[in-house]
């Protein structure tokens, strides 16, 4: 299982969010690119990076941070947020990300996602299914969308992807375990590799998703807030590809 700490971007600094909410915002490190370095020290091979700025208005001024991450070391970049139209998947493509993941216009534009795909393989696209209560958010995860979570991934599927980050919003930041159940169902309803992203706190909860046989999972605030060890939640979750 592939782990990838997170670095979430606002206003060029390197934050943490309690279940999405813009209120919450908390600076957790001092530069992305040293924060970078630190992952790959521990053992890592990805890097999950999140543009806030991008997600809430569309705008990517956390772009030259990201860039630096891109080129300044060995990690490989999965990029979501604000990538909401054909444009904005050829400028983050483009920029030498590894993956890119598309997250709201999977609900509201899904052409660019088919353009995505056909452009780029399915092998540098991911899809974001974001949920609260089982319901998908989108624009920051401040909409409903009027999708579950399992309509959309079983949408995505049929369209050719491959890979789904799945989170759910009620444990992102909070320390307080993924949702395994949900996982659970999700996996059974599609055959798409899923990333686990939100609530993942503690060395059990690497182990207990690498037992279920996931493609990855995403660390964030633990490894901030101390509570996970990112080097020994690598050497647990085996080889890195």
């Amino acid at each position: 299982m592939i782990i990838l700490p997170a670095i979430d971007m606002k206003d060029g600094c390197c934050v943490r969010l309690q279940k999405g909410e813009f209120s919450t915002v908390s600076q957790v490190a001092d530069g992305a690119l040293e924060t970078a370095r630190d992952f790959e020290a521990a053992g890592a091979k990805w890097i999950h990076m999140v543009d806030l700025d991008g997600a809430r208005a569309g705008v990517r001024t956390n772009f030259p941070h990201f860039s630096e991450v891109i080129g300044g070391g060995g990690l490989l970049v999965e990029l979501g947020a604000g990538i909401k139209t054909r444009d904005d998947v050829d400028a983050v493509a483009g920029s030498g990300v590894a993956r890119l993941v598309i997250g709201s216009a999977a609900v509201s534009h899904p052409e660019v996602v088919d353009y995505a795909l056909e452009r780029y393989g399915a092998g540098r696209v991911a899809v974001g299914i974001d949920c609260l209560d089982g319901r998908v958010r989108t624009a920051g995860w401040e909409r409903d969308s009027g999708l579950s979570g399992l309509e959309l991934a079983r949408q995505m599927e049929e369209k050719g992807v491959k890979i789904l980050v799945f989170t759910d919003i009620a444990t992102d930041g909070m320390l307080s375990g993924p949702s395994f159940d949900q996982l659970a169902v999700l996996q059974k309803a599609v055959k798409c590799d899923i990333v686990a992203s939100g609530g993942v706190t503690t060395l059990d909860d690497v182990k207990r998703l690498r037992d279920m046989g996931l493609y990855g999972a995403i660390i964030g605030k633990a490894y901030y807030a101390g509570t996970i060890d990112l080097a020994e939640a690598i050497r647990e979750a085996g080889p890195q590809q």
